[in-house]
């Protein structure tokens, strides 16, 4: 079989500088919370006001350590309870790799709740705000993912299957590009557009219902091609945990987009 796209063999690490290593992973975490700042403090001017700059200044740190904290313990607990049961000094080990997508979004939602709370913001135009400017991140961890020869697909004679470094002798389906393609550029342009409506800024609620029913949407649709991990396996029904895991925010989604649309 002639492989008409190679795999690129990136290096993960950017550069190192005696102990201090820079790693592409990391960098995409960092690119996503400047970038996605840089955007929320535009989009914070939009009428109506969801939340004042300087308030958008403040909520980085705790979105940071939502990302983290949530991201890192999602992944404990979602998937592989057992191994950290078992090594629980391992837990908060982030530069052994493990962060789960769905536990930082729940990170970051508390974020947002208790600072919400705490600065007198209204949630759900704040929300949605977080909504517009997730997919930045989403994009740029997946081409980490990527570059670091992980996440990768199921085996595939497509004519752009990969052999990765780390996935055995066989082709399989560049998954992780086809995550950042779907859950990070379409879902961006969708709320971008959106968001640019009046009519849609004013339903609070509405761009995050969008936000979390498309991403699980794209991450079922994605799972599809996506070899799981190799401690779990297929689930009941031939089904991933990525995909249980995004059921409950499509159901969400969907819940939010209706309560905004019933809104006057």
């Amino acid at each position: 079989m002639t492989f008409v796209i190679p795999y690129p063999s990136i290096d993960p690490v950017l550069f190192q500088l005696g102990p201090l290593v820079i790693r592409w992973y990391a960098l995409a975490y960092i690119g996503g919370l400047l970038l996605g700042w840089w955007y929320m403090r535009a989009l914070a001017t939009q009428s109506p006001v969801a939340a004042e700059r300087d308030e958008v200044d403040d909520f980085l740190v705790w979105a940071t350590l939502g990302v983290v904290l949530g991201g890192r313990l999602g992944y404990v607990l979602f998937y592989n309870p057992g191994f950290y049961l078992d090594n629980p000094s391992l837990i908060f080990a982030v530069w052994r790799g493990g962060m789960s997508f769905h536990g930082g979004l729940l990170g970051v939602a508390a974020a947002a709740a208790l600072f919400a709370h705490r600065r007198g913001i209204r949630l759900l135009p704040f929300a949605d705000l977080l909504a517009c400017i997730a997919p930045i991140g989403l994009f740029l961890g997946r081409i980490a993912n990527f570059i670091n020869g992980e996440l990768f697909g199921r085996v595939s004679e497509a004519p752009w299957a990969m052999v990765f470094p780390r996935g055995g002798p066989y082709p399989r389906h560049p998954s992780q590009l086809y995550e950042a393609g779907m859950e990070g550029a379409v879902l961006f342009v969708v709320l971008f557009f959106l968001r640019r409506r009046e009519a849609v800024r004013r339903r609070a609620g509405l761009l995050t219902g969008v936000f979390l029913a498309g991403y699980g949407v794209a991450r079922t649709i994605a799972e599809l091609f996506r070899q799981p991990d190799i401690h779990l396996g297929f689930l009941s029904g031939g089904t991933t945990m990525g995909q249980w895991l995004s059921a409950p925010m499509l159901a969400a989604g969907v819940y939010l987009m209706v309560r905004a649309r019933r809104e006057t």
